[in-house]
C-alpha cells in the first residue's frame, strides 16, 4: 500500500505544479492582453481627434471654396498672400516683432 500513496502523493505534486504553471500563465497572458487593450484604446482616442481636427479643417475648407467667388475673399487673399495695398493705402509695419508674415511680404518687393 505504501507504493500507492508514493505514486498518489507524486501525482499530486505534478498535478499541483502545473496547475500552479497553468495559473501563472493564464496571469502573465491576461496581464498582456489588457497593455494591448489600452494601447489600442490610446491609440483610438489619437486617431479619432485627428479625424476631428481633419473633419473641422475640411468643413472650414469648404467653407472658404464656398467664399471663392466673392469680392471679400478676392480681396482677402489679394492683402494677405499677395502683399497688395489699396491706392493711397500706408502699410504700418513694426519692426521690433521679429517673424512678422507681414514683413516677408514686402521684404520680397525690394
Amino acid at each position: 500500500m505504501s507504493g500507492k500513496k508514493t505514486k498518489k502523493r507524486k501525482g499530486i505534486r505534478i498535478f499541483h505544479v502545473l496547475m500552479i504553471v497553468l495559473v501563472v500563465y493564464v496571469g502573465f497572458v491576461m496581464n498582456h492582453q489588457r497593455k494591448l487593450m489600452n494601447n489600442l484604446q490610446d491609440r483610438r482616442a489619437s486617431v479619432e481627434m485627428q479625424i476631428s481636427g481633419l473633419e473641422r479643417e475640411i468643413r472650414m475648407l469648404n467653407e472658404e471654396i464656398g467664399k471663392s467667388g466673392t469680392l471679400e475673399f478676392i480681396e482677402k487673399v489679394a492683402r494677405d498672400d499677395l502683399g497688395m495695398v489699396k491706392p493711397r493705402e500706408i502699410i504700418y509695419v513694426d519692426k521690433s516683432l521679429e517673424g512678422n508674415d507681414t514683413l516677408d511680404v514686402f521684404k520680397n518687393d525690394n
